[in-house]
């Protein structure tokens, strides 16, 4: 059989066949240590923490990996507040802290100790639906209805971030700290990171917005 020709760059005597067969090998065993080298020499230890979710006092030995999402999820069987992306790219998991929106995905329950935390199951009170919940009903704003409970929470704590002054990208004066105008455009931009694969969005502006202005009637969750 005639050998395999040489070019210039095989001047080592090696030949291209076995360079490659050499180079996969190597990636392979460099791949292997590197997910030996990844991996936790030993598991991570609980930490006690207090959190008050939904208004209820949880006492808890918590596993300093697990996320707030997971938490909630997995441990106190809160599965309102869905895992999307789990990257906090798209607001699904979205839930008040401290009445401050964060995507439970990206942070660590052990960071939450001793705060107020609130899902989509603690906004109503008893039977009655929060208005958000209810404005949500009143304008179809959701379809499959994954999106729906990041995205109320979202909008609940949107109020709250206008009354206070708080601006956003579109705010035309920034410096202001009243009361912010919620137009569309301002609704829109600071509901920008829940998204709806669905396509609610106009909707979802509508339910805001009668909120807002108070035109919201009162349902049961019956």
């Amino acid at each position: 059989m005639q050998s395999e020709k040489k070019t210039p760059a095989d001047q080592s005597g090696v030949s291209r066949r076995e360079f490659f067969g050499v180079t996969i090998a190597t990636g392979v065993a460099g791949s292997a240590l590197g997910v030996e080298a990844q991996a936790p020499t030993a598991s991570s230890a609980a930490v006690n923490c207090t959190l008050t979710i939904n208004g209820q006092r949880h006492d808890l030995q918590i596993d300093t990996r697990v996320t707030l999402l997971d938490l909630l999820r997995e441990n106190l069987h809160l599965t309102g507040t869905k895992k999307g992306c789990d990257h906090g790219q798209c607001g699904a998991c979205t839930v008040l802290v401290d009445g401050t929106r964060i995507n439970s995905c990206m942070t660590l329950a052990v960071m939450q100790d001793g705060r107020q935390i609130v899902t989509i199951e603690g906004l109503a009170q008893g039977a009655n639906l929060h208005p958000m919940q209810a404005a949500f009903l009143e304008h179809d704003g959701f379809q499959c209805g994954y999106c729906t409970p990041g995205q109320i929470c979202s909008a609940v704590a949107l109020l709250e971030e206008a009354k206070s002054g708080a601006p956003s990208a579109v705010t035309p004066d920034v410096r202001s700290t009243s009361r912010i105008e919620l137009t569309d455009d301002e609704i829109r931009e600071r509901m920008s990171g829940n998204i709806c694969r669905c396509g609610a969005y106009p909707n979802i502006v509508a339910a805001i917005r009668a909120v807002e202005q108070g035109r919201v009637g009162q349902r049961s969750v019956a």
